[in-house]
C-alpha cells in the first residue's frame, strides 16, 4: 500500500509531454519506467555558458552566450556545401554554419534583421568567429540558461529528452516527511530531500558533481539507509521464524571424518561450530558460506547435512546447473554409502518413471539428502521433513529469493554458500539479512597455482608447448576465450574461430563448450573432458563454476583484460584441483589501458580471493564489479559504497539503531522511513512488519 504522497514519482514517463510510448520504452529500457528512476538518472557534467557583452570575453574553443543581429543567409546550391547565415555581435561578424539542415527551415525562423541569441563552441574565422552547429539558436525574449547540465545518454535518450522530463518533474515534487535524524543531518550539513533532488539535478560547478557534495551526500545516504533498513527487516523477520532444532549425535559424521584422506582446516572447523550453533538454536538458521576457491565449502555442507540426516530430517543441496549437481551427487553419494545415509539426485533431465519415483521416495523419507537445480523448490517436489536447505553458488539469488524460500519451507534451516569473496562492504549490502561465515584457509597440501602473463604474439608457441605437454599423458587444459561470436568492433578472438585453429594441432582431442549450446550437448562435452576423453576444452565463461577435474592442470584466458579480477580468479580457480602443480596463463591483446595491467599484475602477485575481491572494488567500483544485474548483487544509482563507504557503515548502525527502539516502524520517524523504503521499492520487505 505505496502512500499517495509518492503518486507523482511513480507516474510513468510517458506521462511528460512528447514522451510516447516508443520513446518511454526507450527511457525505460536506460533509466527506468517511472518518473523517479529519471530523477535517480544523476548528471554527469555542466556546461557553463557566460553571456559575452564583450568581444574581448570571447575564448576560441569555449562556449560563448551572445545576441546576434542576422545580416544574411549564404543559402548552398546543394546539400554537399554548408548552410551559413552571417551575423554580427558585440562589434564583429560572426558566421553560423549548418552541414545538416533544412533551408526552408533556417529561413522562415531566422529572417534577416531579427536579433537572436546563440550559443555553442567558438572557432576563429578571420576579422571574427564562427560557431558550428550551435547548441542554442532563441529568440531575444526566451533566453538561454547559463547552465546546461549534461546526463549519461544512449542511442535515442539523449541528455536533452532526460532534462525535459527532469524540469517537468521538479517543480511538482512532493514534499516528503523527514526520515533523518535531525542531530545527524544538521552535524553533516544534508539539505531536505526535495532540496536535495532539485540540487543535484542543478550543478554550476564540478564540484557540484562530486559524491561528496551535500546533496549527493543526502541521496546516497537515503539509497543506503532504505536498503540496509530492508535487510535488517528480513532478517528480523528471520531471527522471529522458529526454526526446526537439528542436533546430531556425532557419530556418523566422526565416521565420516576418520574415512577422509585430509584433516578439516582451522577456518572449515570454525564454520562448522558456527553452523551447527545455529541449526541447534531454535530461531531459523540463515547464514551465507562465503569461501575462496578450493576453501573446502562443499565438505562443511556435506557435515551439515550428515549431522541433519542424524537428527532425522531431511536435507537439500541445490545447485546452480545440472552438470554441477551431478559433480556433487558422485561426490557426495560415495562418501555416504560406507555410513548407510541414501542420497538423491533431481535435475531436469529426471524425467518420467525416473522422475516419479524419486519423488515419491523422498516424499516418505527413504531419500535423506536430495541433491538437484533449482527445480528442487518447486511445487512438485514434496519433502517428508526437510530441515536443512544449502544453495550453492546463488548468483542469482537474492534477497527475495530467499524471503520465498522462507515462505515456501516454514521452520527450514537455510545455508548459502558462494565461492565469489565479497568485500566486506558490499556483502554488507547484498547479505545484510544473513550471518556471514568466512573459509579464508586453504586445505593443506594444496599447491598454489602459478600465474604467468603473455601477449597474443606468443600464441603461437604457447599452442606448441601445450602439444608437447599434453602428449606426455595426464595433461588437460582449458582454453578460455570471452565471445562466441567474433566481433569486429572490439576485435575479439571469437571461441569458434579458436577452437577450428587449435583442432588444426589437437585433432578430436579439442572440444568446444559455450553458452548457446543447449544443455544436453554442453554436458556431453563437459563430461567427455572430465573423463579424460579430451586433451584440450575450448569454452567461454560457462566453466567458471563447472566440474572438478583433477588433471586439468593448465588454464588459458585469452584476451585477459577483458575480465575483472573476479572473473579471473573464478577461472583460474578450475585447475588446482588435484596435488599436481598448475599453471594458469592470462594472454592479453597488444593494448593495454593502466587499470587492465593492474588487473594482472594483482592476479600475478596473489592468489586469495578476498584481497582480489578488495582490489578489483577499487578498482571497478559498487556497479560493475561482478556485474551487478547478473550477480544479484545491489545496483545503487545514486550511492557508490567504493567512495562513500563511510555512509555504509553509518546507516548500517542508523538502522540497526532504529529497528532496536521501534521494530514495527510505528513512531513519527517510523512512519517517515516507511515511505522512504515505499520510495525505494522495498515493498516486499516492508510486508514482514505489523501494520502501523
Amino acid at each position: 500500500m505505496r502512500p499517495d504522497i509518492l503518486n507523482l514519482l511513480f507516474t510513468p514517463v510517458t506521462a511528460v509531454g512528447g514522451v510516447g510510448p516508443k520513446l518511454g520504452k526507450l527511457v525505460g529500457r536506460f533509466c527506468g519506467e517511472k518518473i523517479s528512476d529519471v530523477l535517480w538518472h544523476l548528471p554527469v557534467g555542466v556546461n557553463y555558458r557566460p553571456q559575452i557583452t564583450d568581444a574581448a570575453q570571447v575564448k576560441i574553443g569555449e562556449y560563448a552566450t551572445f545576441q546576434m543581429k542576422i545580416l544574411a543567409h549564404k543559402v548552398p546550391p546543394t546539400k554537399k556545401v554548408p548552410y551559413r547565415i552571417i551575423g554580427e555581435a558585440l562589434g564583429r561578424e560572426v558566421e553560423i554554419v549548418f552541414f545538416n539542415y533544412h533551408k526552408s527551415y533556417l529561413g522562415r525562423q531566422y529572417p534577416e534583421g531579427k536579433s537572436i541569441w546563440v550559443s555553442g563552441r567558438v572557432e576563429p574565422n578571420g576579422f571574427g568567429f564562427k560557431i558550428i552547429h550551435p547548441d542554442y539558436m532563441a529568440g531575444v525574449s526566451q533566453g538561454i540558461p547559463e547552465y546546461e547540465v549534461i546526463y549519461p545518454q544512449t542511442r535515442g535518450v539523449s541528455s536533452k529528452l532526460i532534462r525535459k522530463i527532469i524540469s517537468t518533474a521538479l517543480p511538482v515534487l512532493p514534499e516528503l516527511p523527514e526520515w533523518l535524524d535531525s542531530t545527524f543531518q544538521a552535524k553533516h550539513g544534508l539539505p531536505f530531500w526535495k532540496n536535495a533532488v532539485d540540487q543535484v539535478h542543478h550543478p554550476k560547478s564540478g564540484g557540484d558533481l562530486m559524491p561528496t557534495h551535500s546533496a549527493r551526500m543526502r541521496l546516497a545516504y537515503d539509497e543506503i539507509l532504505a536498503n540496509q533498513l530492508a535487510l535488517l527487516l528480513v532478517r528480523a523477520q528471520n531471527k522471529k521464524a522458529v526454526g526446526q532444532v537439528i542436533q546430531g549425535t556425532g557419530q556418523k559424521v566422526q565416521e565420516l571424518r576418520k574415512s577422509l584422506p585430509f584433516t578439516l582446516t582451522g577456518a572449515q572447523e570454525r564454520v562448522l561450530i558456527e553452523i551447527q550453533r545455529d541449526m541447534e538454536s531454535k530461531e531459523r538458521m540463515t547464514r551465507l558460506l562465503q569461501g575462496d576457491v578450493g576453501s573446502g565449502k562443499t565438505i562443511v555442507a556435506l557435515i551439515a547435512m550428515i549431522t541433519a540426516v542424524e537428527a532425522g530430517v531431511q536435507s537439500a543441496l541445490m545447485a546452480p546447473t545440472d552438470i554441477l549437481a551431478r559433480q556433487h551427487f558422485d561426490k557426495i553419494s560415495k562418501l555416504c554409502a560406507p555410513l548407510g545415509i541414501t542420497v538423491g539426485l533431481l535435475t531436469g533431465r529426471e524425467k518420467g518413471s525416473a522422475r516419479r519415483e524419486i519423488l515419491e521416495r523422498l516424499e516418505n523419507g527413504e531419500i535423506q539428502i536430495l541433491i538437484g537445480t533449482h527445480a528442487l523448490f518447486t511445487d512438485m517436489v514434496t519433502f517428508k521433513n526437510l530441515g536443512l536447505a544449502i544453495v550453492d553458488e546463488q548468483h542469482k539469488f537474492g534477497v527475495h529469493q530467499r524471503l520465498n524460500l522462507v515462505k515456501k519451507e516454514k521452520g527450514v534451516n537455510l545455508l548459502v554458500m558462494t565461492a565469489t569473496p565479497i568485500p566486506r562492504s558490499l556483502a554488507l549490502t547484498v547479505y545484510g539479512d544473513m550471518d556471514v561465515s568466512r573459509l579464508d584457509e586453504k586445505p593443506v597440501g594444496r599447491k598454489p597455482i602459478e600465474t604467468r602473463v603473455m601477449s597474443q604474439d606468443k600464441i603461437p608457441e604457447l599452442i606448441e608447448r601445450l602439444k608437447a605437454k599434453t602428449e606426455t599423458g595426464g595433461v588437460q587444459a582449458y582454453w578460455i576465450c570471452p565471445l562466441v561470436e567474433e566481433s569486429e568492433a572490439a576485435d575479439l578472438m571469437a571461441v569458434k574461430k579458436r577452437f577450428e585453429i587449435l583442432k588444426q594441432t589437437f585433432g578430436e582431442r579439442v572440444g568446444l563448450v559455450h553458452g548457446k549450446m543447449k544443455g544436453p550437448e554442453k554436458d556431453a562435452v563437459m563430461t567427455r573432458f572430465a573423463n579424460g576423453d579430451l586433451d584440450v576444452l575450448v569454452a567461454t565463461t560457462v566453466i567458471e563454476v563447472g566440474v572438478d577435474v583433477k588433471n586439468a592442470t593448465i588454464m588459458i584466458i585469452e584476451q585477459a583484460e577483458r575480465f575483472g579480477l573476479a572473473g579471473l580468479h573464478q577461472l583460474r580457480g578450475r585447475v588446482g584441483r588435484g596435488s599436481d602443480a598448475s599453471q594458469c596463463i592470462l594472454v592479453h591483446g597488444k593494448k593495454l589501458t593502466e587499470t587492465a595491467k593492474k588487473r594482472l599484475n594483482i592476479m600475478r602477485e596473489t592468489d586469495d580471493g578476498f584481497v582480489l575481491a578488495e582490489e578489483d572494488l577499487k578498482l571497478r567500483g559498487a556497479g560493475e564489479l561482478l556485474g551487478a544485474r547478473q550477480s544479484g548483487l545491489i545496483e545503487f544509482k545514486m550511492a557508490d559504497p567504493t567512495v562513500q563507504n563511510e555512509l555504509l557503515w553509518v546507516a548500517t548502525k542508523d538502522a540497526q539503531t532504529i529497528l532496536s527502539l521501534d521494530p514495527n516502524l510505528v513512531s513519527e520517524r517510523g512512519k517517515a522511513l516507511r515511505v522512504l523504503l515505499y520510495l525505494f521499492q522495498k515493498d516486499q520487505e516492508l510486508q514482514t512488519l505489523k501494520a502501523g
